[in-house]
C-alpha cells in the first residue's frame, strides 16, 4: 500500500508512480494526517485512485479520540462525510476500518446503500473497545465486511478477533467471506496465491 499526505506537492504524481511500480492501493489516517476528507486535495487522490483502480484503506471513523493528535477527529471524520465520496465516486473502493467505531450503525447503512464500501473488524469484535451495544455480524452485509487485524500491533492475542469470527452466528460463506474472499475482491488479486 502507498500513501501521501493530502495536500503534498505532487501527491498523485507520487501515486502514480507508486501504482505504477506495482503496490495495491492507498492508505490514509485522517487523525494522524489531519485531513478532511472533503478537501479539494482529496477528489485529486480519489480521482486517481479511481482511475487506476486502486483501493483506498481510510481511517475516517471519528475514534479514538486523543489529544496527541494535531486535529480533532470529530470535526473532520463522520459517516456523512464518507456518504460524499461514496456518492461521487461510485467506482472506487474504500474500506473503513474498526467498522467505524462509534458509527457502526451509520457504517452499516452505508454498505447497505453502496457498493464500494468495506468495512473492516480490527479491534470492533475483539470486545476490547468500549462499544456500545454488542456487534452482530450477521446483520452486516457479508459481502462487504473483511477481517482486519492491526498486527502486530493489538493489546490483545494475535488470533483473538479470529477466534470470535469462528464462534459468529454466521454461515460458513459469510466467515469465508470476511476472513479472506472479500479482500481479493477489495485488491482484486485474481488468480494469484494469496497463500
Amino acid at each position: 500500500m502507498a500513501t501521501v499526505y493530502p495536500g503534498e506537492k505532487d501527491a498523485v504524481s507520487i501515486l502514480k508512480n507508486a501504482f505504477d511500480s506495482g503496490l495495491r492501493g492507498l492508505k490514509l489516517h485522517a487523525h494522524v494526517q489531519c485531513f478532511d476528507m472533503n478537501s479539494d486535495d482529496m477528489m485529486y487522490i480519489y480521482d486517481c485512485c479511481s482511475k487506476y483502480n486502486k483501493p483506498i484503506v481510510m481511517h475516517v471513523g471519528r475514534e479514538p479520540k486523543s489529544n496527541a493528535y494535531q486535529c480533532d477527529p470529530y470535526e473532520i471524520c463522520s459517516a456523512q462525510k464518507l456518504e460524499r465520496v461514496l456518492h461521487d465516486f461510485p467506482n472506487l473502493k474504500i474500506c473503513v476500518p474498526h467498522l467505524g467505531i462509534d458509527e457502526t450503525l451509520s457504517y452499516q447503512k452505508l454498505i447497505e446503500k453502496y457498493d464500494n464500501l468495506w468495512l473492516d473488524t480490527t479491534m470492533a469484535i475483539a470486545e476490547y473497545l468500549p462499544i456500545k451495544g454488542e456487534i452482530d455480524l450477521g446483520r452486516y452485509r457479508s459481502d462487504r465486511v473483511m477481517y482486519g487485524s492491526d498486527f502486530p500491533n493489538i493489546p490483545y492475542a494475535w488470533d483473538r478477533e479470529l477466534k470470535i469470527l469462528k464462534r459468529a452466528d454466521i454461515s460458513g460463506d459469510a466467515l469465508a467471506k470476511i476472513t479472506h474472499k472479500n479482500a481479493i475482491e477489495f485488491f482484486s488479486i485474481k488468480g494469484e496465491s494469496i497463500i
